[in-house]
C-alpha cells in the first residue's frame, strides 16, 4: 500500500514535541474508507488470527488501552494503522517499501498458499493488517516496540516489505523489514527529520552498534551473516576495511553455511558501516517517477539551502537516489508543515498537475504525496511538557489531503467522536471520511474556483483545533491540580481512577468540541463547493427565466 511517512526528532520540533506523521493511502483504483476508534483490553483477541494471511499468534494476556485508524469496512482485516497506547508510546505501520532480487532470492517473503487438490492450506507471514494490533497494546516504550516487532518478524516472517515508526516522548524509532525474516532499525537523531516515499530509506547503519550497545542501531539477530553469505554489501572497501567471514561444512552437508561464532569474532574486530538503501532497496526507473520526487520535495522544503535542488546542475533532483533519509531542518518543524508537506503536489514546481504556468508537458510529471487516494493522514504529536494523563494529541484528516483539513485529537480517551468514528459503506454528510471526500472531489474538478474555500476552510479548522487544545490543556491542568485529584503514591485505587475518569471526560469533551466546530465547517465548505462545480457544469446558460 503506497504512503509518505515524516518523523521528527524532538529537538527538531517547534515545542520539544516527537512527532510521527503518515498519509494512509490506497491501491491505485480503490478508496478505503477509515474511522478514528479506541480498542479496549477486552476486545483486544488473545488469540489474533490474520485475515489475509491466515497465521495465528497467541497474544499476551494484558494489553493496555489504544486508539486506532481501522479500514471502516470489514473484509481484509483490521488494518489498525496508527495509534496510542495509554503508556503514551505510539506507532504507525506501515510505510510499504521497496526491496531487490537479491534479498528476496536470500531470504523469500513468507506468502499464504491456500489449500489445493487435497492438501492443507499454508499459512503467510504478518502484514500491514496486522503489525499495529500486535505490537501497540503490549509497548512501553518506543524500543521496546522494535524488539517486540522485531521479534515477531523473526518468527512469523512477513509476506510484504514494510517500513514502521515507534514513538515515546523522548525517542522515534524506525524500523523496516528485509525479505521474509530480518529487519534493521535506526533511532532517528533528535535534532533531525527523516522522510520516507514508499522506498527503503535508512542509508547508513552500524553493524557495531547494533551489534553492541544498541545506542541508535537495532537488527535481527543473524543479519551480519545474511549479509555476508548473501553478498549483500555493496560499500567499496579498500583492503584494510574489508570483512571476512568463517565458515563451517558440516560432515554430509554439500553447502558450505556462515560460522557464527567465527564470524561475530571477525567483524567484531573491524568498524562496520554500509548503507542498507544501496545493499537491501531499489534504484528502478519507476522508482524515479514515484518515490524519489516525494524525497526530493520534501527536504526540498525543510532544506531549502541545504543543497541545488532544482535546474540541470542541482545536487539532487527528483530522479536522485541519495537525498538523505535524515536531515537537520533550517528552522524548527511545526504540524503545519508536516500538514502542508504530506498534502503536497509539487506546489511551486513544474511538476504541479493543477500548475497554470510553465511547461505543459511537465505537469504532473511525477506521483503527488497529496493524491485522490489518501485514506487518512494521522500526526502524532507526544508533548513532553504536559502531565502523562493529556501528552499525546492526534493530529487526523480524511481522504485526500491535497483538499482536507485536519482535527486535534486528545488521545487519552475511552471513545471518540461519532463524527470520526461512524463511517460507513456508502457516502453521507454525516462523517469526516465522506464528507471529505467529496469536498475533495468537487475542488479537484472546480480547481480554480473552489481553492480559496479550501485555504480558508483549513485555516479556520487549524486555528480552532490550536485555540481548543491550549483552553483544554488549561481546564485538564487545573483538575490534575485540585486536591480532590491529586494523586500520591499512597492513595487508593479508587481515588485514580476518579482523577482518570475526570482527565478523560475533558479529553472527551474535547474532542467532542473539536468535531462539533469539524462538522459546521465542512459541511459549510461543501457547500461551496458544491456551488462553484454546479457554476461549471456543461450545460449551464447564461439567461435567467426570472
Amino acid at each position: 500500500m503506497s504512503c509518505t511517512t515524516i518523523l521528527v526528532g524532538r529537538k527538531a520540533t517547534y515545542d520539544g514535541s516527537t512527532f510521527i506523521a503518515r498519509n494512509d493511502d490506497s491501491p491505485s483504483g480503490k478508496y478505503t474508507p477509515k474511522k478514528f476508534t479506541v480498542v479496549h483490553p477486552e476486545e483486544q483477541p488473545r488469540k489474533y488470527r490474520s485475515v489475509l494471511s491466515h497465521v495465528e499468534i497467541d497474544l499476551p494476556d494484558n494489553p493496555m488501552r489504544y486508539t486506532a485508524v481501522p479500514n471502516a469496512l470489514e473484509g481484509e482485516g483490521i488494518w489498525a494503522a496508527s495509534g496510542v497506547n495509554e503508556a503514551n508510546v505510539a506507532m504507525t505501520a506501515t510505510e510499504t517499501i521497496t526491496t531487490n532480487e537479491r534479498v528476496l532470492g536470500a531470504d523469500p517473503l513468507v506468502e499464504f498458499v491456500p489449500s489445493t487438490d487435497g492438501r492443507p492450506e499454508v499459512p503467510g507471514g504478518i502484514g500491514e493488517e496486522d503489525l499495529v494490533v500486535l505490537t501497540l497494546p503490549y509497548i512501553h516504550t518506543a524500543r521496546e516496540g522494535v524488539t517486540r516487532m522485531g521479534s515477531l518478524l523473526e518468527k512469523y516472517g512477513t509476506y510484504e516489505s514494510n517500513g514502521m515508526a515507534f514513538q515515546d516522548k523522548d525517542e522515534i524509532w524506525w524500523l523496516e523489514s528485509i525479505g521474509g525474516h530480518h529487519w534493521i532499525a535506526r533511532r532517528v537523531p533528535d535534532d533531525r527529520y527523516v522522510i520516507m516515499p514508499n522506498q527503503l530509506g535508512i542509508d547508513e547503519f552500524d553493524m557495531d552498534d547494533a551489534f553492541g550497545e544498541q545506542k541508535n542501531y537495532m537488527c535481527s539477530a543473524d543479519l551480519r551473516e545474511f549479509i555476508t553469505w548473501n553478498h549483500l554489501d555493496l560499500t567499496v572497501k579498500d583492503e584494510a576495511q574489508d570483512f571476512e567471514v568463517g565458515f563451517s561444512k558440516s560432515s554430509g552437508d554439500s553447502t558450505s553455511q556462515p560460522d557464527t561464532a567465527s564470524s561475530s569474532g571477525t567483524h567484531a574486530a573491524k568498524h562496520w558501516t554500509f548503507n542498507p538503501r544501496d545493499a537491501f532497496g531499489s534504484h528502478d526507473d519507476a522508482d524515479h517517477v514515484y518515490n524519489t520526487p516525494r524525497g526530493w520535495y520534501m527536504a526540498r522544503y525543510l532544506n531549502p539551502h541545504f543543497a541545488s535542488w532544482d535546474g540541470p546542475h542541482a545536487d539532487y533532483r527528483p530522479d536522485s537516489d541519495d537525498i538523505p533519509w535524515s536531515l537537520t531542518p533550517e528552522r524548527k518543524v511545526t504540524p503545519e508543515d508536516v500538514k502542508y508537506l504530506l498534502s503536497s503536489h509539487y506546489q511551486g514546481t513544474p511538476y504541479d498537475p493543477y500548475a497554470s504556468y510553465g511547461d505543459s508537458s511537465r505537469r504532473g510529471a511525477y506521483r503527488s504525496i497529496g493524491i485522490n487516494r489518501n485514506d487518512f493522514l494521522a500526526l502524532i504529536q507526544i508533548r513532553p511538557y504536559q502531565p502523562e494523563e493529556f501528552r499525546t494529541i492526534e493530529w487526523l484528516a480524511f481522504a485526500s489531503n491535497a483538499f482536507n483539513t485536519w482535527a486535534p485529537m486528545y488521545a487519552n480517551v475511552t471513545r471518540t467522536p461519532a463524527y470520526l468514528s461512524n463511517t460507513g459503506k456508502h457516502a453521507s454528510t454525516d462523517n469526516f471520511y465522506w464528507t471529505s471526500r467529496m469536498i475533495a472531489a468537487m475542488t479537484d474538478a472546480s480547481y480554480g474556483k473552489s481553492l480559496f474555500h479550501i485555504e480558508r476552510y483549513q485555516l479556520a479548522v487549524g486555528a480552532k483545533g490550536h485555540e481548543l487544545i491550549r483552553k483544554y490543556d488549561a481546564k485538564m491542568m487545573d483538575a490534575l491540580g485540585d486536591p480532590v485529584t491529586t494523586i500520591t503514591a499512597t492513595d487508593s485505587s479508587s481515588d485514580r481512577s476518579e482523577r482518570d475518569d475526570r482527565i478523560h471526560a475533558l479529553a472527551e469533551q474535547a474532542n467532542q468540541e473539536m468535531a462539533d466546530a469539524l462538522k459546521e465547517a465542512a459541511a459549510d465548505t461543501l457547500d461551496k463547493v458544491l456551488y462553484e462545480l454546479s457554476n461549471q457544469m456543461k450545460n449551464s446558460y447564461s439567461r435567467s427565466d426570472t
